[in-house]
């Protein structure tokens, strides 16, 4: 089993009782509720830690894309990549991911991303996403064209990466003259490509096509659906006339360790209620989920399945609904590995800080997981479930 370090980089310092004055830690919260100085703090320590993660032996290091918000601080994940790169020896350097239909140019995407796995020496791995609703709104797209644009946006960086230029490209949303990408990247024939979910079917078809077989991650969702998504990956692969493999699937869950799982729970709750209430709360269902974004299938899932249980969230209901991991190093290591036996991934992403978590909090959260119950994981052979009949 791979095991990696997932940073959001969130602002640590929001007042709380400020943000409740606008319900919501995205988009429409002034941004005056930032301090430049705690700002330059934070992005110093966040770097530190992702830094402390390759030097403890940790399989990847990953960072993503957010706009507009407290949740996370990294609008381009890339300039952090690039930081990485140059600090890192080991670890691979995933960015999950970049919001293809959020940009008018793909080609700078493509571009970076092949300087990236120069500097990293093919350490990177892309992750490519739609982006969250509310980013249509900070980015002034229209979200009736996100499937549209990601499609084509993508299927333009895979031309660029893989065939000789200069060639012309003519799509509906993107038009070049010329593509011809310098440089080109150093993984052939392309880097990783990896694709972070909230369960959504379309993605997980277009993720699993036979010509593709992306490696497919669900992301901070409750255990049933994580498992249902899983299933459909696998399914999906069936139908496409090949084994699903481990490899093409993985895992994200905010996780924390301590001396026990009474010590872990009471230094978790206030940081985890705090970035399920706080954090990921939205101005409004139509800026989280805003028509056209999704279809009508997709959209009930996430409004019944993944929204609803986020609500009024307390520690005890997380856990419950298999949100989070927390506990011992024993417990957490046991149930990770019979979470691995039932879903079937071959790849674990521990998100270690979140929200308000001080440093020395995080810092030990890091080695202890590092340390307790990385390298079992490590040493797992990651299996696929039994088939379930009927």
């Amino acid at each position: 089993m791979k095991v990696y370090f997932f940073h959001l980089m969130p602002y640590g310092d929001l007042e709380i009782a400020k943000s409740d004055e606008y319900n919501s830690a995205w988009v429409t919260i002034p941004n005056d509720c930032f301090d430049v100085q705690k700002g330059m703090k934070l992005y110093d320590r966040y770097i530190g830690e992702l830094e402390l993660a390759d030097e403890l032996g940790f399989d990847g290091i990953c960072v993503n894309e957010h706009h507009q918000t407290a949740y996370g601080m990294m609008p381009a994940p890339n300039i952090i990549a690039g930081a990485l790169a140059r600090t890192t020896k080991r670890a691979k350097i995933c960015i999950l991911g970049r919001a293809l239909p959020l940009v008018n140019n793909p080609m700078m995407i493509a571009e970076e991303f092949a300087m990236l796995d120069h500097m990293s020496g093919g350490r990177i791995i892309t992750g490519f996403v739609r982006g969250i609703g509310s980013e249509y709104y900070s980015n002034s797209v229209n979200p009736t064209f996100s499937h549209e644009r990601f499609y084509e946006a993508h299927e333009l960086i895979i031309k660029a990466w893989t065939q000789p230029g200069p060639f012309r490209y003519a799509g509906k949303h993107y038009q070049f003259d010329y593509v011809n990408l310098w440089p080109r990247p150093v993984q052939q024939p392309h880097p990783p490509i990896w694709i972070p979910s909230q369960g959504s079917m379309e993605t997980i078809v277009w993720c699993a096509a036979r010509e593709r077989r992306y490696t497919y991650l669900q992301t901070f969702s409750p255990y049933a659906l994580a498992l249902k998504a899983f299933r459909a990956y696998r399914d999906e692969a069936d139908k496409q006339g090949y084994e699903c493999q481990p490899e093409q699937m993985g895992w994200a869950v905010p996780t924390y360790v301590a001396e026990t799982d009474e010590i872990a729970r009471r230094e978790l709750k206030p940081h985890i209620e705090t970035f399920f209430n706080k954090f990921l709360r939205f101005p409004s269902i139509e800026m989280r989920l805003p028509p056209g974004y999704s279809s009508i299938s997709s959209t009930k899932t996430l409004m019944v399945q993944k929204f609803q249980a986020r609500a009024d969230a307390t520690i005890d209901k997380l856990i419950d609904q298999g949100m989070i991991l927390v506990g011992s190093p024993k417990t957490v290591r046991e149930r990770i590995e019979h979470c691995q036996k039932e879903m079937g991934f071959g790849h674990i992403f521990n998100m270690l800080q979140i929200a308000t978590m001080p440093a020395e909090m995080t810092e030990k959260n890091i080695r202890l997981f590092a340390s307790e119950v990385m390298p079992h994981l490590q040493s797992t052979k990651a299996t696929m479930p039994q088939a379930v009949t009927a």
